[in-house]
């Protein structure tokens, strides 16, 4: 006769489990309300302190910690010693331990949730049972979700609990318990608000959402994975419509998301491998996506869409002629997705800001690289103008959405652009003019009158130059350079207005 103990959070399926496992001719035991549940199911169960001889207490703190649950569990059945010590003291071998978790991740999702409350939901006694259950692999079997109980049933109904089954589940229970305890630190860590160094241990906890076809490339094995405590964001974002997503699809949507919700004012960015080849203002999405589709509409073909306000119809009707991948926004009006889902294979995907930038991370060989979002407002403050002719207003106007773009472009990094919309990209080369020369040949004769942004010093005034053949009439720039003095001069010569923010914007990877 088996024993098995059940006590679970989450009642999804336990009563048929439990129902399938008596039916195998298993003794069922359980605690609290899956007690209570499994009784009006009609099943006879025995309550855990009749097992302990002890009542549960503390509001139900202690119930399973004790000796004749724990030593059910650990003691291993081909030790006579250990079998010896049970027959003594009384206690029945537990065969099968079924268990999950307090909803810990539920319960600080709730943007009222007290600190206090979440202490509260923090389990005790459910993960010492998986953890005691999983070390005895051999003689216990454990499980932790209800989408293992079919084939639990399974195998105990048909006595096929292999070696390779259970060191399956033992492997489950500990990454359970590891990812419960991380979520659990990680909430803490977020809760520390006064701390401002990095912890000593850098804790992470992600839950699987999917398999995906592949990854970069179609040899590459790939999934997707949420933090449980995040709100917002990509990772959150509810798909409306549209085939399945994929990992380069994901990748270069968080970019698109990233530069888009930057702006408070209607805004609208293209992006293409991570770049953006067009992003744009305008009175409302419409006139942001026009502009921002027609400042590249050659790299824009297969592109991720990205509008930080909602999708009318009037936009729906300039997008659907276009093939893009994926558009997000915070929100589709039903006219709007009508008109976009007869598209089929367009994937339209709704999503929230997130409540706050998360530390970004980059795994190299061996180890993890760690570091605050780029997200610091600039303080116009501490512009400076270093040139004989300070800009236009016009001008200024424009220097500002470049250098909002430029922090989203990978280094080293040149937009051209006028107040409305970028111009020209250039991302990703190895020198700064080389950039330049990309940005400025996309813009063409759309550069005359223009601005020009780089994400990092010009350690050249060659940039500047190019710049001014072009007809760009001001410049942005961090500074800094020992050469300063050079391109400064260069800028000087040609009526260039050239302005330094004193910080920088890389984008590296």
């Amino acid at each position: 006769m088996k024993r098995a103990l059940i006590s679970v959070s989450d009642k999804t399926g336990v009563v048929e489990l439990a129902r399938r496992l008596a039916a195998a001719g298993t003794t069922l035991i359980s605690t609290g309300g899956t007690l209570r549940a499994l009784r009006e199911a009609g099943l006879d169960v025995t309550a855990v302190e009749d097992v302990t001889g002890f009542p549960e207490m503390l509001d139900g703190r202690v119930k399973t910690l004790h000796p004749r649950i724990h030593g059910g569990i650990l003691a291993r059945r081909d030790i006579p010693a250990h079998m010896a010590a049970l027959a003594e003291h009384e206690i029945l071998p537990l065969d099968i331990v079924v268990v999950n978790l307090y909803p810990f991740a539920a319960t600080v999702a709730r943007p009222e949730t007290t600190f206090a409350e979440a202490v509260e939901q923090i389990d005790i006694g459910g993960p010492s049972m998986i953890r005691a259950a999983a070390k005895n692999y051999g003689d216990v079997l454990v499980v932790t979700d209800p989408a293992q109980y079919d084939e639990l049933a399974e195998r105990v109904e048909s006595g096929t609990a292999d070696m390779a089954y259970r060191r399956r589940l033992q492997r489950e229970a500990f990454a359970h318990t590891a990812a419960y305890d991380a979520m659990i630190a990680a909430y803490l860590a977020r809760q520390a608000e006064e701390e401002t160094d990095f912890p000593a241990i850098w804790e992470t906890h992600y839950e699987k959402v999917c398999d995906l076809r592949y990854g970069e490339n179609p040899h590459q094995r790939a999934a997707f994975y949420r933090d449980p405590l995040s709100r917002g964001g990509v990772a959150n974002a509810v798909q409306l419509h549209g085939k399945e997503l994929s990992y380069n699809n994901l990748v270069d949507t968080e970019a698109a998301w990233q530069l888009a919700t930057s702006f408070s004012t209607p805004a609208c960015a293209i992006i293409k491998h991570t770049n953006p080849c067009g992003t744009a203002l305008g009175e409302n999405m419409e006139e942001a996506f026009v502009r921002a589709f027609a400042a590249d509409d050659v790299s824009a073909f297969g592109g991720i869409v990205a509008c930080n306000g909602p999708v009318d119809a009037a936009t729906a009707e300039r997008m659907k002629p276009i093939f893009f991948e994926v558009i997000i926004a915070p929100e589709f009006t039903q006219e709007a997705r009508d008109i976009l889902m007869t598209k089929k294979n367009l994937r339209l995907l709704e999503a929230a800001a997130p409540a706050a930038a998360e530390p970004q991370t980059k795994q190299i060989s061996g180890g993890l690289l760690v570091q605050d979002a780029d997200t610091a407002a600039d303080s116009e403050a501490e512009w400076e103008v270093v040139t004989r002719r300070e800009p236009t207003a016009e001008e200024m106007a424009a220097l500002r959405l470049a250098w909002a773009v430029v922090r989203h472009v990978k280094s080293n990094a040149i937009v051209v652009s006028d107040a409305q919309a970028t111009l020209g990209v250039g991302a990703g080369q190895m020198n700064r003019v080389g950039a330049a020369r990309i940005a400025l040949e996309q813009a063409g004769e759309r550069a005359v009158g223009a601005v020009l942004a780089s994400d990092a010093f010009f350690p050249f005034g060659d940039t500047v130059e190019a710049a001014a053949a072009a007809g760009i009439t001001a410049i942005i720039q961090p500074g800094g350079s020992i050469r300063d003095a050079e391109s400064i001069e260069a800028a000087d010569a040609h009526g260039i207005a050239m302005v330094c923010t004193k910080k920088r914007h890389f984008r590296h990877g």
